[in-house]
């Protein structure tokens, strides 16, 4: 008599599940990962100092430097990363302790900083958040609720920039040095309108989803899906759409007050950030009040530029553009090294942060299981 052929367990078969996704994540979330950024970071590094740097000139500009700027830099810097920790945890209800807290925003800027901007750390907080004993609609929600404010910053403050600049008679565009053409007067903005729109999109779509029609979000990703070469992305749609209906569930009866901290506290995080750079081209250079405004504007500019980077962070790419934001500011002789001085302070110290930390959280939440 031939015995019936048995079903997989459901039980096993999401652990099955769990590991193939742990073992993704795990390939974001590895210290080894901070060698291809630093590498890329390195080399433009390297020939930017060779090729655009007067040594003499710089060493003279950083005895001279306003000293006191780089520590307003560090103390604004260190606001920053207080304003994420705070945010993740009233976010999440308070269900995060303050440690568990800390752990998570170093952890989802290591993510960040090594994985493309367009890709960002999504994904990896989303693990982490799980892991710190969230149940995993709640983890999906607080994540693209991060998501979605942060977008939601870009999408009201850009253009607030470039209002605020133009009432001023100032140019927030700079020109791109190349020989006359369309290119130098026109594609930098079409660069940013057009990764400004990808935004607006993005967070159009998923607010729809997360706040008003979760499954109706779903069943169009389906039909999407559904058609000819599209049917290859049919299950990553389904599995987001299951998500979104998740995470919205979560976000259901959120008071005002939830709103307003979590506004708030976003405008305060990205506003320290940028003020950080201001500091620092501060240090070497007089800046008035309008100074300080176009210097805060083409930050924001240049950062949503710098998303459609394909390398880890923007490794390389934010050192080679930002002197054609800021070399009004800094004289060409120097203004490369105070670049790489900016990606010192925000950029690397999460990179290596990441990677020491990493091993100990892997070891905490393992053992709490």
């Amino acid at each position: 008599m031939s015995k019936p052929i048995s079903k997989p367990n459901s039980a096993e078969s999401k652990l099955e599940e769990e590991k193939k996704s742990n073992k993704k994540v795990f390939k974001t979330l590895n210290p080894n990962s901070v060698y291809i950024p630093v590498a890329i970071g390195l080399a433009v590094a390297v020939y930017l100092f060779i090729d655009k740097v007067n040594i003499d000139v710089f060493v003279e500009k950083l005895v001279a430097a306003t000293w006191w700027w780089f520590g307003v830099a560090l103390i604004v810097l260190l606001s920053r990363d207080a304003g994420y920790i705070y945010r993740i945890r009233m976010l999440t209800g308070k269900r995060l302790t303050w440690k568990a807290s800390i752990y998570v925003i170093l952890l989802w800027e290591f993510a960040s900083a090594v994985t493309p901007s367009v890709v960002g750390g999504t994904a990896v907080a989303v693990f982490i958040l799980n892991k710190e004993k969230l149940s995993l609609g709640k983890s999906f929600a607080f994540a693209m609720l991060t998501a979605f404010f942060d977008n939601f910053f870009f999408i009201i403050f850009a253009p607030l920039a470039l209002i605020a600049t133009n009432l001023w008679g100032m140019q927030v565009f700079p020109n791109i040095s190349m020989e006359g053409g369309w290119l130098q007067d026109y594609g930098l903005q079409v660069v940013f309108y057009v990764s400004y729109a990808l935004i607006v999109l993005y967070n159009f779509i998923f607010a729809y989803g997360l706040f008003f029609n979760p499954r109706g979000f779903k069943w169009i990703l389906v039909k999407i899906t559904s058609i000819g070469w599209l049917k290859r992305f049919r299950n990553g749609a389904l599995e987001t759409g299951t998500e979104v209906i998740m995470a919205s569930k979560e976000l259901k009866g959120k008071d005002f007050n939830y709103w307003l901290k979590a506004t708030l506290s976003t405008i305060f995080i990205w506003t320290s950030r940028y003020f950080m750079l201001n500091c620092l081209v501060a240090a070497f250079s007089d800046m008035n009040m309008l100074d300080h405004l176009l210097a805060f504007s083409r930050q924001i500019i240049m950062w949503i530029v710098m998303l459609i980077s394909p390398t880890p962070g923007s490794s390389g790419a934010a050192e080679g553009v930002f002197c054609l934001f800021y070399s009004e500011f800094l004289s060409n002789d120097f203004c490369a090294a105070v670049g790489i001085l900016w990606r010192l302070f925000y950029y690397y110290p999460y990179l290596f942060i990441g990677a020491l930390i990493l091993p100990r959280w892997i070891k905490r939440v393992y053992a709490k299981k």
